[in-house]
């Protein structure tokens, strides 16, 4: 049975609203860095709801964000011995706002994120 139109919009809505929620989490983890785990959480818990929506690509935009972040912010931890390593961590801090910014600045017009590969 078809769900009625207002649901799938409300359902929409709350779906975008989750997102939004992500990307507080995700710019709120510069302070409080456990906030960037409990958005990860949201994002694998979530991700069928949002799976053939265009919301999907912002949860994979929003995922990648975590696990690279992460991913560079170690190698940059392991490299502060050497000084490249705080190069390291501040390019990772910029290139972290810039993908929440964007993502937050597409969700809020409605639009997609294309993102390379399908996870």
């Amino acid at each position: 049975m078809p769900m009625p139109l207002n649901d799938n919009r409300e359902e929409m809505q709350s779906l975008k609203n989750i997102t939004t929620v992500v990307y507080v989490l995700q710019a709120l983890s510069f302070f409080l860095g456990v906030t960037s785990i409990v958005a990860i959480i949201i994002n694998y818990v979530k991700r069928p709801e949002v799976s053939s929506t265009w919301l999907a690509s912002h949860f994979r935009w929003q995922m990648r964000t975590f696990w690279f972040g992460l991913l560079w912010m170690v190698v940059g931890a392991l490299t502060l011995i050497l000084a490249v390593g705080y190069l390291v961590i501040t390019v990772n801090a910029i290139w972290i706002i810039y993908r929440i910014v964007k993502g937050w600045l597409y969700l809020h017009d409605g639009k997609p994120l294309y993102v390379v590969g399908n996870y």
